[in-house]
């Protein structure tokens, strides 16, 4: 029998198991390579939860959160700053909802849900290719008991063989002691098998020279750079190994032992690879604890003086920088490490801003709301909505007399942002009265000349070129819909007279190309054709005609929702308006050619 061959085992750490906790907000490396705002971050997070669950990476989610976090990390510590320059206590602090973070956790839901998913299909598909494996084992161990008739056997246990190394994965416990019964039973049926020595021979050579490249390829992989891929491609050599079947008794455990001992030299690297990563993580971690102790030894109570307060601000700073500049430390302190971090600076930031506050409290409320009323007056300072908006302002304006003096070093720009606000938009009403009422003169005169000349304009089929008249007719619709804004009380009665001067000429000169194609369709129908064919054509005229009404239904129904007092909408509005009147012509045409057809089938 073939020496049984065990499965190598794994290092200890695995590169699941060390991966480490990924850290929020004091990556720089991702944030410079990166950079992203929370909306491009989720939609990217949505992209990858719309791909298959097997095309979703770890790394990609991974890298995504902590970009994600950092971002909002950041925004939570500013609230939490500005509710408490506000005097607020420091525990009432209570974050305002963000909507984003909802739609990112919801998004990462969906892609955990689509993992879990994929996760339990996997697992029953190791299942069910274990109770195949299973199976053939126990018709291996059948045919191997039949030793006066095991030759008949052979070429089942062949095609056996084949379906044990096609049939896939099984759940990895069970993967050992599955090979090892495999191999057993194979081997004893071998071991049995009385057929002609040269055919054994031959499957054992041909084994042996499988399993010979394989030890070759494992050789290899003790020169590859990157041991976690080595890793991998040699556990996918071992799997390749357990679909060969036995070679000669003879060489069975030399070539073993040269698989087994080129696998044991990429294990050791690989686990050295993650030995000394656990050694970088704990060197960062003692880092990492010391900047924590050096913050929290800063004596607030000491601070008595501006100057004191701004020195150990420098020394916070400097630490944050020293911390970005830190790698991860373990799995399990990492997040513990970086809260407590964070913490303190935290602490410090709230003291510093409360005595802030404390000695600038009047000057600093003063500056607020002045603040306040020039982000008042610069939101209106657009608007054209003259009377609502001058009374607004002159409201602001008395308020900012009752409101008292602000810090030097501020009084002037704020002023100065505070007046600019209001002279800009009093200019623009001074502006607007005079300027739209003469552009508006200006329009409506155009318009009516415009008016005059299609009023003119005449029909003779006979004596008159119709192709230019109807480019003519053309030309002066399309300066009409170019024409700006006319005076309100004139807009109607303007638009009804050129309405009524474009229908005239669009049925005098018949300006569509109804009329051509309805000869043409004539002609078509007069040199014949089977029933078939015209039932045919008329079917598609039918759905054409149905799918012309959709359209009128639908136009008809937008009407409704265009603004005709605008420049754009007016223009929109007489747009649907052609469109309308050309579907239903086009409607009367296909009428037109659907009777035809019945008049030709009768």
């Amino acid at each position: 029998m073939e020496l049984q061959q065990q499965p190598l085992t794994t290092p200890e750490t695995t590169p699941a198991a060390a991966e480490p906790t990924p850290e929020v907000t004091v990556d720089t490396n991702t944030a410079e390579k990166a950079p992203m705002s929370k909306q491009d971050i989720v939609a990217a997070l949505k992209e990858c939860a719309e791909k298959e669950a097997a095309e979703i990476t770890r790394e990609e989610v991974n890298r995504l959160k902590v970009q994600f976090y950092a971002i909002r990390n950041d925004e939570l510590a500013a609230e939490k700053a500005e509710s408490i320059a506000r005097g607020n206590e420091e525990a009432a602090f209570a974050p305002r909802p963000d909507e984003l973070e909802d739609e990112f956790k919801a998004t990462l839901g969906i892609i955990k849900d689509k993992k879990a998913a994929l996760a339990a299909e996997q697992e029953a598909a190791r299942l069910a290719n274990l109770a195949a494996k299973n199976a053939i084992i126990e018709e291996i161990n059948t045919a191997a008991e039949d030793t006066d008739n095991v030759h008949r056997h052979l070429d089942r246990v062949r095609e056996l063989q084949q379906q044990f190394k096609t049939i896939g994965e099984v759940p990895a416990p069970e993967v050992s002691d599955l090979w090892k019964r495999y191999q057993t039973s194979t081997e004893r049926f071998y071991d049995q098998l009385k057929v002609n020595k040269d055919l054994r021979d031959l499957d054992f050579r041909k084994n042996l020279e499988s399993k010979t490249l394989i030890s070759e390829e494992a050789e290899r992989l003790a020169e590859e750079a990157d041991v976690v891929v080595a890793f991998r491609r040699l556990q996918d050599l071992h799997d390749k190994w357990r679909e060969i079947g036995p070679v000669a008794k003879e060489v069975r455990e030399e070539i073993w032992n040269r698989f087994k001992d080129a696998s044991a030299v990429v294990n050791k690297k690989y686990q050295a690879f993650f030995e000394e990563r656990k050694a970088a993580e704990r060197a960062n971690e003692e880092a990492k604890t010391a900047l924590c102790q050096q913050v929290e030894n800063i004596d607030l109570a000491g601070l008595s003086s501006f100057a004191a307060w701004d020195e150990q601000t420098r020394v916070i700073l400097d630490a944050q920088q020293q911390w970005k500049k830190l790698g991860f430390a373990s799995r399990k302190t990492n997040a513990a490490l970086f809260q407590r971090f964070r913490s303190c600076c935290d602490s410090f930031f709230a003291a510093k801003a409360a005595y802030f506050k404390a000695a600038k409290d009047d000057l600093s409320e003063n500056l607020a709301k002045k603040l306040t009323l020039c982000e008042k007056a610069e939101e209106i300072k657009d608007s054209t909505d003259w009377k609502k908006t001058t009374d607004a302002l002159i409201a602001l304006q008395n308020e900012w007399k009752s409101i008292g003096a602000v810090p030097k070093k501020q009084s002037d720009a704020v002023w100065t942002r505070f007046r600019a606000a209001c002279d800009h938009f009093f200019e623009q009403k001074k502006q607007s009265g005079s300027d739209t009422r003469r552009v508006e003169q200006t329009n409506l005169k155009e318009k009516r000349e415009i008016i005059a000349r299609l009023r003119e304009m005449k029909a003779d089929a006979e004596g008159t070129d119709r192709n230019a008249a109807i480019a003519a007719v053309r030309s002066l619709m399309d300066k009409y819909q170019a024409v700006g804004h006319v005076p309100f009380r004139e807009k109607d009665k303007i638009h009804d007279a050129y309405r009524a001067e474009v229908r005239r000429l669009h049925d005098e000169l018949d300006m569509s190309t109804a009329k051509a194609g309805m000869a043409a369709f004539e002609a078509q129908l007069e040199q014949g054709g089977d029933e078939r064919e015209l039932l045919r054509q008329r079917d598609r005229l039918i759905r054409s005609l149905e799918m012309k009404r959709s359209e009128i239904k639908t136009f008809e129904n937008n009407l409704g929702f265009f603004n005709s007092k605008s420049k754009s909408g007016e223009a929109m509005l007489n747009d649907m308006q052609r469109r309308i009147a050309r579907l239903r012509d086009d409607q009367a045409n296909i009428e037109k050619k659907i009777a035809l057809i019945d008049a030709k089938l009768k």
